[in-house]
């Protein structure tokens, strides 16, 4: 092809690209299709992996710290921000059940306080 058969410059092809994304974003926007959440309880703290750890062999990981941390909350393991500590979620597998921070006893009745269940008034009054 000849420089004279050029009918679209690389230019013109790059504007309209961009003229075409940032339209299908705005269009997107305005018909109610792109979903923004303030709600921090639906947002997700992280994304985390376990590595299987056996005694006696080395296991690769970062030597750097995570800025996150974890508690106990209620029996089961919470991961909270170190630089917002509202920022709170509780470690769920992949079937949304939570994690533990004990191992139960097979022979404990509860290994978790369980919350104080009210009283019943007897109608002896």
């Amino acid at each position: 092809m000849s420089q004279n058969e050029a009918r679209y410059t690389v230019r013109s092809l790059l504007i309209t690209a961009l003229v075409a994304i940032i339209g299908t974003v705005v269009v997107l926007e305005l018909n109610g299709n792109i979903r923004h959440s303030d709600n921090k309880d639906h947002a997700p703290v992280g994304d985390f992996k376990a590595i299987h750890v056996t005694p006696g062999e080395p296991f690769r990981m970062s030597q750097k710290a995570s800025e996150l941390h974890a508690t106990c909350e209620n029996g089961y393991l919470a991961i909270a921000a170190d630089t917002d500590p509202s920022f709170r979620g509780v470690l769920v597998d992949y079937k949304n059940r939570g994690v533990r921070c004990y191992r139960p006893s097979p022979t404990a009745p509860s290994a978790v306080p369980q919350p104080d269940a009210p009283e019943q008034e007897s109608g002896d009054d």
